[in-house]
């Protein structure tokens, strides 16, 4: 064989390699993608594993006001706060209108006892107060825990406050949410304002001023 056939079939060979060796080459790997890293969020949530951020009662400008640490006892010590704050404020303003209605000199027609009609009981708060004679106030506390206890029952599986849906009474209810939120919260701060003010007439009463307007009377 000469050498000139020697060195064509080396050159062939040496072509074939080349050929299918850079056929098998795999394609180049991509560069991995860095990992993005997402800003840290805060999570929200109250002492007691619980959020009552967003709730009903939490209203600007105080917000969640909690100075005491009730919430730290937990979702079923909230709860049962919602239930006496929404009962308090309730029997508030029921009071509040009472003050301003008796103030105003309006009285129910009839008898209170069997010898006090009702126009005879004297307006202010002492006097509605030490005007009504002990048998009149055991029907009253009688009539209130009954009502507490037994009509009004609060049950847990409803909305705090909402003691009425077994009862032939047509309570407006309100579809839309974010009227409800109003109306709810209306409610709740309405509530709050009525025992401070109750509370305001009862010191102005003991301290021998006006229930009512305790710096325009004197």
């Amino acid at each position: 064989m000469s050498l000139r056939v020697l060195l064509t079939v080396a050159f062939l060979a040496c072509s074939a390699e080349a050929l299918f060796a850079g056929g098998a080459k795999s394609p180049p790997k991509k560069a991995p993608k860095k990992a993005i890293k997402k800003a840290p969020v805060k999570k929200v949530v109250s002492k007691g594993g619980f959020s009552p951020e967003t709730d009903i009662g939490v209203t600007p400008p105080l917000g969640l006001f909690d100075p005491l640490g009730f919430l730290s006892r937990g979702p079923d010590a909230y709860r049962r706060y919602q239930e006496i704050e929404i009962k308090h404020g309730r029997l508030a303003m029921g009071a509040t209108l009472g003050v301003i209605v008796t103030e105003a000199g309006l009285r129910l027609p009839g008898y209170l006892a069997t010898d006090l009609p009702f126009a005879d009981v004297p307006g202010t708060l002492d006097g509605a107060y030490f005007g009504v004679p002990l048998a009149g106030w055991v029907q009253i506390v009688a009539l209130i825990a009954a009502l507490d206890i037994a009509v009004f029952k609060q049950d847990p599986s409803l909305p705090a406050g909402d003691v009425v849906q077994d009862l032939p009474i047509e309570w407006v209810r309100y579809s839309d949410p974010e009227v409800k939120a109003f109306k709810l919260n209306a409610e709740r701060n309405n509530g709050r304002a009525a025992m401070l003010g109750i509370i305001g007439m009862i010191s102005h009463t003991a301290l021998g001023q006006d229930a009512l307007f305790p710096i325009i009377s004197n």
